[in-house]
């Protein structure tokens, strides 16, 4: 028996391969199948299960792809009512993997509708378990993703206080040495403080999750509920598209226009410049958003931009533009490509102007500044004293806010989110003077904490 554990830094996603007698089961797979396709074809191997703990917000899964293609037999928690083929698999249901078994728990708490599932050995011991978004390490999953979306939804509160019962009645049992493989990882907005580490153990989690060591289901409930990051615009849709099933991958990603180098782009429709912010800023088409290309794209295109909102991609050469194609089509989003293409010079009209360091240094009084960090992080740590704050997910709806007639500096906490801040300021509001602090920020904030 083998295990594989597939890790996508930039959503912080973990899936996994189980490996038995030439027969494969893959658990909460990303998008792209060719990973687990090739693990099972460098092993002589066939998958045929796929194992989904629920259906996840914050990236689609090739399951339905794999069923329709290879004839993978989903396993699901028949609470999730999907509309694809599938077996039912309800808490303690077993089913064999060669001479190993997966057996379903039911995990509430991150949704109603959660299994884990454990694996037992040829021997038929615990080996390990596949905790999808309910146990992480040095986390649990959050409770709040199901109030608008899903087939059942529930207050957070409830779920919080499922997430208590799972703790409880299905991890605090299981014995010390049993292998914890979560389905996220730090950098998922799927938790608030996961561990680097990309799987545990129980007796690990036992002694240094938090969520481990409160007795008293209220004050669990109140330390859950309590500063959850945001949840991005993109996650309710995910859900949904993961309960009916996506397109194929390549062939949803093969379907998206490419245009040619300045093709002309139909007023109205938004345009994603993904290239880098100098690049942005010395040239850009009028109302383009600068979210770069980068380990977070997916997250802030699916935090700043709508699900149902279709746009323009523009890249800085062809290899990103196609990367950056597949990138959007993990969440879900090359649907809503218009067409992707390298822009030329001629449609880079709009140039932006760089901030006179000296001068805002010296009279940081003489500028309206907009810090687009979280709110949590805002309250934690403030740069500037007479900082505003609009957290970079909300600036699109409200960015009126910011009535001034000084010039506006847009900040985060190291130059990507501000880059994207700047350039929606400057759309939303073309004849105001905006600046971005990009990297310069680091400068300030070190001085602040001194």
């Amino acid at each position: 028996m083998k295990v594989e554990q597939f890790y996508d830094k930039a959503l912080g996603h973990g899936s996994y391969a189980i490996l038995s007698e030439g027969e494969v089961a893959l658990v909460d797979p990303g998008r792209d199948p060719k990973p687990y396709l090739d693990f099972a074809k460098a092993h002589q191997a066939k998958i045929t299960k796929v194992f989904e703990t629920h259906p996840h917000a914050d990236f689609t899964s090739c399951h339905l792809e794999l069923h329709n293609t290879i004839g993978a037999t989903i396993y699901i928690n028949p609470k999730v009512g999907v509309s694809y083929p599938h077996e039912p698999m309800e808490d303690g249901d077993e089913v064999k993997v060669g001479s190993a078994t997966v057996r379903a728990l039911f995990t509430p708490g991150h949704s109603p509708d959660h299994n884990s599932y454990l694996l037992l050995d040829e021997q038929g011991k615990p080996h390990s378990v596949y905790t999808g978004d309910s146990l992480f390490v040095g986390d649990v999953g959050r409770p709040d993703l199901r109030e608008g979306a899903g087939n059942i939804q529930m207050e957070r509160s409830g779920l919080a206080r499922m997430m208590y019962q799972t703790m409880k009645n299905v991890f605090e049992p299981m014995d010390d040495e049993v292998i914890v493989y979560p389905a996220h990882g730090a950098g998922s907005l799927c938790g608030k403080q996961m561990n680097e580490d990309t799987f545990s153990t129980i007796g690990r989690e036992r002694e240094q999750n938090w969520a481990f060591k409160i007795d008293d289901e209220d004050l669990f409930v109140k330390s859950l509920l309590e500063d959850q990051p945001f949840i991005p615009k993109y996650f309710p849709a995910d859900v949904e598209m993961n309960r009916s099933g996506v397109a194929g991958f390549q062939e949803s990603v093969d379907a998206v226009p490419r245009l040619e180098s300045g093709s002309p782009l139909d007023t109205g429709v938004l345009i994603v410049d993904t290239r880098p912010q100098l690049a942005f800023k010395s040239g850009h088409p009028q109302g383009a958003l600068n979210i770069q290309q980068g380990d977070k794209f997916e997250t802030w295109l699916g935090s700043i931009v709508g699900p149902e909102e279709r746009f323009y991609l523009l890249a800085e050469n062809q290899q990103e533009m196609e990367d950056l194609i597949r990138k959007a089509a993990k969440i879900g989003y090359e649907k809503n490509i218009v067409g992707a293409m390298v822009p030329d010079q001629d449609q880079l009209t709009v140039k932006g102007e760089l901030i006179d360091l000296a001068d805002f240094s010296s009279n940081p009084e003489n500028y309206f500044v907009l810090d687009i960090r979280n709110e949590s992080e805002f309250k934690s740590e403030k740069f500037f004293d007479h900082a505003v704050n609009i957290p970079l997910h909300e600036l699109r709806e409200k960015g009126y806010q910011v009535t001034t007639e000084k010039p506006v500096v847009v900040h985060c906490a190291g130059g990507y989110r501000s880059a994207a801040g700047y350039s929606i300021l400057s759309s939303l509001m073309p004849d105001q003077q905006v600046f971005d602090l990009s990297e310069s920020v680091k400068e300030f904030a070190e001085e602040s904490t001194v």
